[in-house]
């Protein structure tokens, strides 16, 4: 009867050991699970948890091509490119402005409205308000930007639409 329950048990173990990871070595950036290339390189043993290592992809060559240093781009082209540049670029600085709009209309000169439970928490209403200025704050900086970069665009499209 004994040997019934110690059969199990003796399989439950030498079962889990066979999934134990063997020891992992950390070479620079990589890892290994062999002694001798580890002895090698001095690599040092990974103690605790399992390593996953998935390996990269590399890029298509046509990504690498078109951005080679050499080649030249056609005037169309850029001119084209330029002009999507700067419908993007307009089209976020109408959002960007619509929504300065709409927070300078919820902050109320400092005093926005109080909302249910601020009524009784003074402090929600402080932070509110705070978080409504912060926010008016870095959506103008973003308004900025862009016209930044609009006025980039500017010189060289309007050159290059007069060619």
């Amino acid at each position: 009867m004994k040997i019934v329950f110690l059969i199990p048990l003796l399989a439950s173990v030498v079962g889990t050991a066979s999934w134990a990871q063997g020891r992992i070595y950390r070479c620079g950036n990589e890892y290994t699970n062999t002694v001798s290339e580890a002895q090698a390189k001095n690599c040092k043993l990974i103690s605790g948890g399992n390593v996953t290592v998935v390996q990269a992809q590399k890029p298509a060559n046509r990504v690498a091509a078109a951005t080679q240093p050499g080649q030249r781009v056609d005037s169309a082209d850029q001119r084209a490119k330029d002009s999507d540049s700067r419908l993007i670029l307009e089209s976020e600085l109408k959002k960007a402005e619509a929504r300065q709009v709409e927070l300078l209309k919820e902050y109320n000169n400092g005093e926005p409205e109080k909302l249910g439970p601020e009524h009784r928490n003074h402090q929600k209403y402080l932070d509110r308000v705070a978080e409504i200025k912060a926010s008016i704050s870095r959506n103008e900086s973003d308004i900025d930007g862009i016209r930044r970069e609009l006025s980039r665009l500017s010189p060289a499209s309007s050159s290059s639409s007069a060619k």
